[in-house]
């Protein structure tokens, strides 16, 4: 079994540098090349990938479909594959890149909002989502000094999972699990430090809250809620998309935490308003989100109806999931 398990782990390393070989080997494409690539390579994965096309669809209908036409979100869904695939060979080129030529690339906007944040000596809570380049983000953030930690879920293929941990660990970032992350992070904004949490994907029913987001109840997690109110650490906004021929990294103004005295309200009612800013920054680069998630896959629960035509139940304070 030890044999078996060597062999495993030898097996990882082993695939661990062959990816980070494909990923370096990708980022020495120049970009305007490999942004040629990248679209081809989008607009094959669309055509081809009937699963997270409609996924992609779906979604895309859920949010515009009131002002855009069925052509117009295909457009769009295209446009989503594209970009997606672009974070492929930015990736590759964000492991070369030095501090020297950050602002070549980047453009900082809103770094007041993080210095004021800081000031408050609580550590700085980051509110994030998977637009634009989010891999790059903790990657610039690194090469003007700021150390950015994040909550992540592991992957399950191990040696993507070692890859994208060395990745950010680069930069200098802490990276916490999941399952483990609550007494880590506790500590990191103890320390004064900037911890990222990423908002914007689905969850279960008892780790999440229902509340708006592009006009549907979609279950959203409470952690951040819970360890703003906490803690008092401020929230602060942060993203990085693509503009032009390089990327806008923009931090925004503190969310104002809201405390009425009821845990779960307040819960429900910061939550909220942290999906009000990740909608608002989506609408205005609705290409560059990850759309090919199920974001309202997790459904509210129903009470069962309190009359039956055809038979009875003992109780009417059962729950099913709609």
């Amino acid at each position: 079994m030890r044999n078996n398990q060597a062999d495993v782990r030898r097996t990882d390393v082993i695939l661990y540098h062959i990816i980070t070989g494909i990923f370096s080997l990708l980022g020495r494409i120049p970009r305007g090349i490999a942004g040629r690539i990248a679209d081809l390579l989008g607009r094959i994965w669309f055509a081809v990938d009937r699963r997270h096309r409609k996924v992609a669809v779906s979604n895309l209908t859920l949010a515009f479909g009131d002002h855009m036409s069925a052509s117009e979100i295909q457009a769009l869904a295209r446009r989503v594959f594209r970009n997606l695939t672009r974070i492929l060979f930015e990736i590759g080129w964000g492991m070369h890149l030095d501090a020297s030529r950050v602002n070549d690339h980047f453009n900082f906007s809103g770094l007041h909002h993080l210095q004021a944040a800081r000031r408050k000596g609580q550590g700085v809570l980051i509110l994030t989502a998977h637009i634009g380049n989010w891999e790059l983000m903790i990657i610039a953030a690194g090469l003007i000094g700021l150390s950015l930690s994040a909550i992540y879920r592991p992957l399950d293929f191990r040696p993507l999972d070692l890859f994208f941990a060395d990745l950010r660990s680069r930069s200098g970032a802490k990276l916490f699990p999941k399952t483990k992350a609550m007494r880590k992070v506790l500590r990191s904004l103890k320390d004064g430090e900037l911890v990222g949490v990423l908002l914007d994907q689905n969850t279960g029913v008892r780790s999440g809250v229902f509340v708006d987001f592009f006009g549907r109840p979609a279950c959203t997690n409470k952690g951040l809620a819970m360890i703003a109110l906490t803690t008092g650490a401020p929230v602060i906004p942060l993203f990085l998309v693509r503009e032009g021929d390089g990327f806008r990294v923009e931090f925004g103004p503190e969310i104002p935490l809201i405390r009425t005295g009821d845990k779960t309200i307040d819960i429900e009612t910061n939550t909220s308003a942290y999906n009000r800013v990740l909608e608002s920054m989506i609408r205005r680069y609705p290409e560059q989100w990850f759309w090919v998630h199920r974001r309202w896959k997790t459904k509210p629960y129903k009470p069962w109806p309190r009359v039956f035509p055809k038979r009875k139940r003992k109780s009417s304070g059962i729950f099913e999931r709609g």
